[in-house]
């Protein structure tokens, strides 16, 4: 059964509020974009997010194929979340920001195995030969 998570940006303007089954995998990928920000993440399906507040304070980011709208706040620069759409994850998605989960969230998934993905490759289903700096 899900269970109802909440989270935001380091500001407060971004709230959202998210369902995720008890055992939803996490990841960190190479890509440039996540390598850089150590960005860690877990899928939410288009119907288990709600953004609560603060969608006037997002301003997205797109690079490479465009595939995902990584949101930021304008106010302080974290990245809550990203969305995107692909059908082998059931079409519309939001790639949740672990670290941006209140309270004792971000330690009870990181009790949790940690999926690496080869994003700079483009070969999600494999990790990269190097994670230390993930």
């Amino acid at each position: 059964m899900a269970k109802t998570y909440q989270g935001g940006c380091h500001c407060g303007a971004v709230r959202f509020e998210c369902d995720l089954e008890p055992d939803a995998e996490t990841s960190r990928c190479d890509c440039s974009i996540c390598a850089k920000g150590r960005f860690w993440k877990t899928i939410a399906r288009k119907e288990a997010f709600r953004l609560l507040q603060g969608a006037d304070m997002l301003t997205e980011y797109q690079f490479g194929n465009g595939i995902i709208h990584h949101c930021f706040c304008r106010k302080c620069g974290i990245k809550p979340f990203g969305r995107g759409t692909l059908e082998a994850l059931g079409g519309v998605f939001y790639g949740v920001n672990v670290a941006c989960l209140d309270g004792d969230a971000p330690q009870e998934f990181a009790a949790r195995e940690i999926v690496f993905q080869d994003g700079r490759n483009n070969d999600w289903s494999r990790p990269p030969v190097e994670t230390r700096h993930l």
